[in-house]
């Protein structure tokens, strides 16, 4: 039996999270308090976390990531804190390195993610290996407020990194990337309309460029057939970001 955490608070933020949440939560069964901070879910996300003893589900709105990640914080037991997407899949190495980390007030810490579609892994199209810091101490930091790519505030603190592998499955289906092209561009062209310009040659050369970038540079292709819909992907979400962006300050102006 492995020895239960108690001393870090796994925080996750999630909407519709069904497909990938009872994996989630199955890896996280030894952390003593699992705050899963639910965005109004209509596809019984809910009723599977309910199956948790560890789970405390709170409902609340999306506010942005950045901003809800640091509501959802608040509901903790503990000040440190391991932030988690409702799609990422702590191994078991990963479990057995945070179980042994000598927390310092002076650090935050980074994880190793690997992406993967499906049950496929990623090696390229820029969706290699990261590291990125997702254990912090919330009395002392919190994630910046972007609306996307939003990231815990790391100045002043020294990063150490926990070994082991962190599971990201951001998509299970074609559909997913259709959907999460939409959200996301729609979320940027919220974000800045009226501070930024745009116009249907910026959208149109974003998006070649995106795909040039993630297919030839990034060398999605070998990623097989999964490398073209990504790279696709991208270049139809930054198209998107664009396109919106320039309609919705057009709109601000009459």
């Amino acid at each position: 039996m492995k020895n239960k955490i108690t001393h870090i608070s796994v925080v996750i933020i999630v909407k519709n999270g069904a497909s990938t949440i009872g994996t989630v939560l199955e890896s996280l069964k030894q952390f003593d308090d699992v705050v899963l901070y639910e965005n109004g879910s209509t596809d019984g996300t809910a009723a599977i976390a309910k199956e948790y003893a560890n789970v405390n589900i709170i409902e609340g709105s999306f506010l942005g990531f950045g901003t809800t990640k640091n509501q959802a914080a608040t509901y903790a037991k503990n000040d440190w804190i391991l932030s988690l997407d409702a799609d990422e899949v702590v191994s078991q190495g990963m479990f057995e390195e945070i179980s042994n980390l000598e927390l310092d007030s002076t650090k935050v810490y980074e994880i190793r993610r690997s992406n993967y579609y499906k049950t496929k892994k990623i090696n390229y199209c820029g969706w290699g290996e990261e590291r990125i810091v997702r254990v912090y101490n919330k009395a002392l930091t919190t994630f910046n407020d972007n609306m996307v790519h939003e990231k815990v505030i790391s100045k002043g603190f020294s990063i150490d990194l926990v070994n082991g592998e962190l599971k990201h499955y951001p998509y299970s289906s074609i559909s997913q990337f259709v959907q999460k092209a939409d959200s996301y561009s729609e979320i940027f062209a919220n974000e800045k309309v009226g501070k930024k310009s745009s116009s249907p040659l910026k959208a149109f050369f974003n998006g070649m460029f995106s795909f040039i970038k993630t297919y030839i540079f990034k060398r999605g292709f070998l990623d097989g057939y999964v490398g073209l819909v990504i790279a696709i992907s991208h270049a139809v979400t930054n198209f998107y970001k664009y396109i919106k962006l320039y309609e919705k300050n057009k709109e601000l102006k009459s």
